[in-house]
């Protein structure tokens, strides 16, 4: 770690901070999701739609997404260095989104005095039918939302270009596009999105559980400024409850959240107008009926907790500096 990709991180965040997610046609979440669809049809229709032909998938996406860094950073860096760390901040930038998960959720809080538009804007950040949701319904899976994005949208890529580098976010950010393209349990993907479903579990383990830590400082920290917020019951709510989720991750994140919080979440849950689940987490005689006041609360918590995984990520990066 050298002090130049230190400034890459602290930049690369600090832009994301003021100006958000930047929307322009050659994204590359945009293009690494295009390039997905059309390997998916070009392997399908080539008979390649087993294990293998997901394997064979996963590592050509990847490898389109390590080539789209680094040629033109080579092609940049023969020219003058500084045009290379240009492009390499302006890439990190772009695929860091803290900014934009905080916004999806203010714009639900802006418009839950109309249920049609709140639902809407729900409807970015969730998968799940939006429209049987009141507005206690829309104020939980909002907060879900946000938390279960700490991880996989702000935690895991961030860190992972403190550990690794420029090469680890852009791997980072694929594999998750992958997972959101084929990582799913149906006929079609079960067996080819295996890989991408296995691996993105992986990469964001650890920061998963680490997300519990995060969230339960921010707690703790706003708590100190009068916030009624709960840091221990974060901490114990996320390891009674996190398995209440099938997915291996996003339990703790939630989990963390509904006690920082002292709310109960998830509640019923449809899927293409079917119910898949009606069950609540956190303890039963937290209140289930949220507002906007604890949609508030949430936002300055997982605002708080991004700032502190800011830290943790610079310091881990500055600390071979100090050596």
């Amino acid at each position: 770690m050298n002090t130049e990709l230190w400034l890459l991180l602290l930049c690369a965040w600090l832009l994301d901070a003021v100006l958000g997610d930047p929307d322009y046609p050659w994204h590359p979440i945009r293009q690494l999701g295009a390039l997905s669809l059309r390997l998916e049809h070009w392997l399908f229709a080539a008979g390649l739609q087993g294990r293998s032909g997901g394997v064979l998938h996963w590592l050509l996406v990847l490898g389109a997404a390590l080539g789209g860094w680094w040629l033109p950073h080579a092609a940049l860096a023969a020219l003058d260095p500084v045009l290379a760390a240009g492009w390499d901040l302006f890439l990190a930038y772009s695929l860091l989104c803290t900014r934009d998960l905080i916004d999806h959720g203010r714009r639900v809080l802006e418009q839950l005095h109309d249920l049609p538009q709140a639902r809407r804007a729900l409807s970015r950040l969730v998968g799940r039918d939006t429209a049987p949701l009141q507005a206690d319904g829309i104020v939980r899976a909002t907060i879900e939302s946000l938390a279960e994005n700490l991880t996989d949208a702000v935690l895991t890529p961030f860190w992972a270009l403190c550990l690794f580098g420029l090469p680890g976010l852009v791997l980072v950010k694929a594999i998750s596009t992958l997972d959101s393209m084929v990582g799913y349990r149906n006929a079609r993907y079960a067996r080819f999105g295996w890989c991408a479903a296995r691996t993105d579990d992986l990469i964001h383990w650890l920061p998963a559980r680490l997300s519990v830590v995060m969230i339960a400082t921010a707690a703790l920290w706003l708590r100190g400024r009068g916030e009624p917020l709960y840091p221990r019951l974060a901490l114990r709510t996320a390891w009674s409850e996190h398995a209440a989720l099938p997915s291996p991750n996003s339990g703790w994140s939630e989990a963390a959240c509904a006690g920082a919080l002292r709310r109960r979440l998830l509640g019923p849950i449809y899927r293409r107008g079917r119910l898949v689940s009606d069950a609540y987490m956190g303890a039963a005689d937290w209140p289930a009926n949220l507002g906007a006041a604890d949609l508030n609360r949430a936002l300055r918590l997982i605002r708080v907790a991004s700032w502190f995984s800011l830290g943790l990520g610079l310091l881990i990066a500055a600390v071979p500096l100090c050596g």
